[in-house]
């Protein structure tokens, strides 16, 4: 139903065998027969198809029987993929002038651009951290946690955030030249390919019961900016009780409620870690302007519930200057 990218030369197939499911490397030629190319909403130039084998010979990748724990390895970096990620905003803004002066000088436009530019660095730095545990021996644990918390929290954001850049060129963002619109297209696709949102976040909860490593190492990189921000050592605090919370318990119903709740809960609980991360990473590595801005809209809910609704206070222009220098 689904062959992604049928140009290449090989592919991860599961397919049943004798011992259960199984990932087998299957070479592109005879026998891998392409129906047709799906008409998707976007990601039109990485083409997906329809495909039939028959005959096909494949090799065994890991063992047999194991083929979903062999083939996440791919997803976990097409995973890491989908969190690298507004300039485009930002530069218009400085250019179009409304109301007898630049965009960009306009308190509510600053208010947008500031936060389209906090989300985005965010993301970027969360991204890159974890792109540095791909080749780090021994943050195996915090890699594979964290690679599911950040693809679900910024794969969820894309799209709304690429929605605002354009709306701050107004017409201009919805002709095809400005490019915005395919960013927009794309965008959904994140929190689709490897695993949609409930994907995501169940497999954080099941990481969190099989992988036990996963959650601490996680949690001791949040912590490194312990005292940092009170806002966040609040935030970390509340979160592993939640968590705790959530994954303690007794046996019959009550288990069987606690699973309910848990998994009801999911989203939301990823979304937190999610957040404590990347203000920890701001705390530490970014300028005060960005990680109070940050710290003050997405932890201590200061902010509203759209991009362009940051506190008073926060220093916007800083914040704008340092996504795009003059």
């Amino acid at each position: 139903w689904f062959c992604s990218d049928p140009p290449c030369d090989v592919f991860l197939i599961l397919a049943q065998a004798p011992g259960g499911l199984s990932c087998f490397l299957v070479p592109r030629g005879p026998g891998m027969e392409f129906q047709r190319l799906k008409d998707k909403l976007g990601t039109r130039s990485l083409p997906s198809s329809e495909v039939e084998f028959r005959g096909v010979e494949g090799r065994l990748i890991g063992e047999e029987g194991r083929g979903v724990p062999a083939i996440i390895r791919m997803v976990n970096h097409t995973r890491l993929d989908c969190l690298l990620g507004t300039l485009e905003a930002i530069h218009h803004a400085r250019h179009r002038q409304a109301f007898g002066a630049p965009l960009v000088d306009q308190p509510a436009m600053r208010n947008v651009l500031a936060d389209l530019a906090i989300e985005s660095e965010a993301a970027t730095v969360s991204a890159l951290r974890v792109a540095r545990s791909y080749d780090e021996p021994g943050e195996g644990a915090f890699r594979r946690f964290t690679t599911a918390v950040m693809k679900y929290w910024v794969s969820k954001r894309a799209a709304g955030h690429a929605a605002e850049a354009l709306e701050c060129l107004g017409g201009n963002g919805f002709v095809e030249d400005s490019g915005l619109p395919l960013l927009y297209r794309d965008a959904p696709l994140n929190s689709i390919w490897e695993g949609s949102g409930n994907v995501a976040a169940l497999d954080v909860l099941r990481a969190i019961v099989k992988e036990p490593e996963g959650l601490p190492a996680f949690m001791a990189e949040c912590e490194l900016a312990a005292g940092g921000d009170v806002r966040l050592d609040t935030h970390l605090g509340r979160t592993r009780d939640r968590v705790q919370a959530l994954f303690t318990g007794g046996d019959g119903e009550d288990a069987e409620q606690r699973l309910y709740n848990a998994q009801f809960e999911a989203r939301h609980v990823v979304e937190e870690l999610a957040v404590g991360l990347q203000a920890s990473l701001l705390v530490r590595h970014a300028p005060p302007a960005v990680a109070d801005a940050f710290c003050a809209a997405r932890l201590e809910g200061a902010g509203g519930r759209v991009y362009g609704t940051l506190p008073g206070g926060v220093d916007a222009k800083a914040i704008i200057d340092r996504a795009l220098p003059r």
